[in-house]
């Protein structure tokens, strides 16, 4: 008996199959896209200003998540929060930075008072990830537009890390906003780094 003929692309998932597992990685890659597009030449100022106003988002989006102690909140937080930060702008009273940091601080307060629902060791460590990625962020917008622009880098480099940590790990976040978000955040670096 011969055996079967196999189809040179047997055991390979069909492409549309891995676009709809990995359609987190293709949104990333969209939004960045257009987002380069949109900038063009982007004086460094202006980049630090805008990247460093939003990096306090996603500690804050962790903070929340956590709090509610379901990750299917992740969209519909995220969501909220771009609103915010793109209608805080329209105001000229207050950074929208110092907004998010602030809401960040009501949440570290209200998780260390009441308690969260994964317990005191994951709020611990998202306490730790808010106070470092919210300290980039006033750190870059603080210094000059020239080091600010590396320490925000680094700042999105780190959260990108964090996500992924947080993708293979399965905690906190829903997992395809994790993978949505790593690869934003390490995209959103190599454009402060390179393309600024």
């Amino acid at each position: 008996m011969q055996a079967p003929h196999t189809h040179p692309t047997a055991g390979r998932p069909h492409p549309a199959a891995v676009l709809r597992r990995r359609w987190p990685t293709a949104l990333a890659l969209v939004v960045v896209t257009l987002n380069v597009i949109a900038s063009g030449s982007e004086d460094v100022a202006d980049a630090v200003g805008g990247f460093g106003e939003t990096l306090p988002l996603l500690p804050l989006i962790y903070l929340l998540v956590n709090q509610i102690g379901k990750p299917q909140a992740t969209w519909p937080v995220l969501g909220a929060g771009l609103v915010a930060v793109f209608a805080l702008p329209f105001q000229d009273v207050i950074a929208p930075s110092t907004v998010l940091i602030a809401l960040s601080f009501v949440l570290l307060a209200w998780g260390a008072v009441r308690g969260t629902p994964h317990g005191r060791a994951a709020f611990g460590v998202q306490a730790v990830g808010a106070l470092l990625f919210c300290g980039l962020a006033l750190a870059g917008l603080t210094a000059d537009p020239d080091l600010g622009r590396y320490l925000l880098a680094a700042g999105w480099f780190c959260h990108g890390i964090w996500d992924f940590v947080h993708l293979r790990l399965d905690k906190v976040v829903s997992r395809t906003f994790a993978e949505w978000c790593g690869v934003i955040d390490v995209l959103v670096a190599v454009q402060l780094l390179f393309l600024v």
